[in-house]
This record gives structure tokens, sequence and C-alpha cells, in this order.
């Protein structure tokens, strides 16, 4: 980071989301804002591992161009419900359009998870922006990795630090509670399995995380599978823990970015029949995890 931009993400206004986890930075319209202010957000980012702006008014092209300061944006694995004319822009909606089809993929996330942990090179960042949100309800809740493995005894670092795991999303479409669907021939193709380390190391200042996951994750290597997922849920209970963990109630204009190279996501449940909710989700393209001790 140059001198200019350190100074400039000190004088932005900024809250922490928990603790010293996440930022929330205020009085900052990012539709109107310029290059080097977009520039200074994504510093931010790097730095607090999320961050959360209110009060904004977006349009589809102004989405893009800010998800674009960030790095190239990714395509999503499911198409059907993407933005017409942005295959970037994929709905979250429990919404119906005028011949009751669904408008979004409902209780798309719910379950602890990393973003694309099934691809070779899993997404960077994950943004979503508010549309229409329930009254109550669907929180969703970020959990700091870099605090959880920082916590952890030495000797347990170091039985973890060496460990990869096997993901696979065929695995996950199969045994998800909610949207699971057939698979294709094109999508399975498109989409083999990956090993990725245990624990990741951030490539901006080379901290270090627990990456685990639910869902997509199959095997550890060189454990056998009881002992291996044992190991899994204890360790997705551990970096779960409320003290780990900032929820997020959502206000509409609410553009909240994690970094999924240091944490972990869930979507939380509401009252689908009582309240609509719409979220705009957009990625950016990542990097293959970096292992400790590469």
């Amino acid at each position: 980071m140059t001198t200019s931009l350190t100074e400039s993400v000190a004088a932005l206004q900024i809250t922490p989301l928990k603790s010293e986890f996440g930022a929330h930075i205020h009085n900052i319209d990012l539709k109107n804002a310029d290059d080097a202010t977009l520039a200074t957000v994504v510093e931010a980012f790097r730095l607090h591992g999320a961050i959360l702006l209110r009060n904004q008014s977006m349009e589809p092209d102004d989405l893009m161009r800010f998800i674009s300061a960030f790095g190239e944006p990714e395509l999503h694995t499911q198409k059907n419900y993407c933005l017409p004319g942005y295959p970037h822009i994929f709905k979250l909606s429990n919404m119906l359009d005028e011949n009751g089809k669904p408008l979004g993929a409902h209780n798309d996330g719910v379950g602890w998870h990393t973003d694309y942990s099934y691809k070779k090179e899993p997404v960077m960042c994950t943004m979503l922006y508010a549309v229409t949100v329930p009254d109550e309800g669907g929180e969703t809740l970020l959990a700091d990795q870099v605090a959880a493995y920082e916590d952890l005894p030495e000797a347990k670092k170091a039985q973890l630090d060496p460990l990869k795991i096997h993901h696979s999303y065929v695995h996950f479409i199969e045994n998800r509670e909610f949207n699971s669907y057939q698979i294709s021939d094109e999508i399975r193709e498109a989409n083999p399995d990956v090993i990725h380390p245990m624990i990741r190391v951030h490539p901006a200042d080379g901290r270090k995380a627990l990456w685990i996951s639910t869902g997509t994750v199959k095997h550890i290597i060189g454990m056998e599978d009881d002992q291996a997922m044992k190991l899994v849920d204890e360790l997705v209970e551990y970096v779960t823990q409320p003290k780990y963990v900032y929820s997020h109630k959502w206000q509409q204009g609410d553009v909240l970015m994690w970094d999924n190279r240091c944490t972990l996501h869930t979507g939380s449940l509401y009252d689908d029949k009582k309240y609509n909710r719409m979220a705009h989700r957009l990625w950016v393209k990542g990097e293959a995890p970096i292992s400790v001790g590469d």
C-alpha cells in the first residue's frame, strides 16, 4: 500500500463492525465517488476483512463499477437468476414474478461456508446490495477466521497448518438442504473436485486464517472419513463462536462486502410468507489459496 493510500484509509470515518473485525465506513456515496475514493475503500477492505457502507442507491452499472475496483468480476455457477444484461449480478430473493416464477435464489447461502471453495481459484470477495429487506430475520453472519486462528494453542496450529481439505461441488449440491438441483454434465465437468489448505495465508499482509467450511468439504487428506468430519464439525463449532461472529441486520441500501480468504459466512432464515427480500450478489475473481510455508 502506498503512503498516500495509507493516509487516505486513516482519514476515513470508520467504526468497527465487531471489536477488531470489519469496518463500517461512513459518509461515502458510492454512486458518485471518484476513482481515488474507491481505491481507498478497497484498501480499507484489504486491511479489515469486511466493510459496510449504508444508505447507498446503486443501479446495476454502479454496482459493476464498484465491484470492478476490487478486481475482475466473477461469473456465477448458476445462470438462471442473474439480472438480465448483467451476468455478474445474481439475485437472491423469495419474490415471484407475475407468472409465479421465482425472481431469485431463495435461502441461498444458508450454512457456514466460503464462496466458491469448490473452485481451484475461489472468489476473493463477495458483495451483497440490499434492495428489499425483511423487517425481522434474514441476518448475514460473518466469522473472523484470523482471530479464531490466532487464539489457537501453538500445538493445535502445528497440527492444522499442513492439513489439506478435499472440496467438491457435486458433493455440495447433492447434500444441500436448500436449492438442490440436478447437475448437468456441463456443470459437473466445469467444477471438478479440488484440494485446498485448511490454513490460508492472506496475500495482503501474511495473516493466517482457518479456512474450514461446510457443504463443499468432503474429506481431509490423510485422515479416515469419520475422523476427518469430526474434526471439521469441531472446528466449525469453534470458529463460529459468538466472540468471532458479526451478525448483520440489513437495512435497505446496505452494501456489505467480505473477504472470503479470511472469513466464513452464512445467511439466516426469515418469515418468507410475511416478508419479501431482494439482494444483489457480486463476486470478484480470486487466486489459488496460499498454504502455510508457501
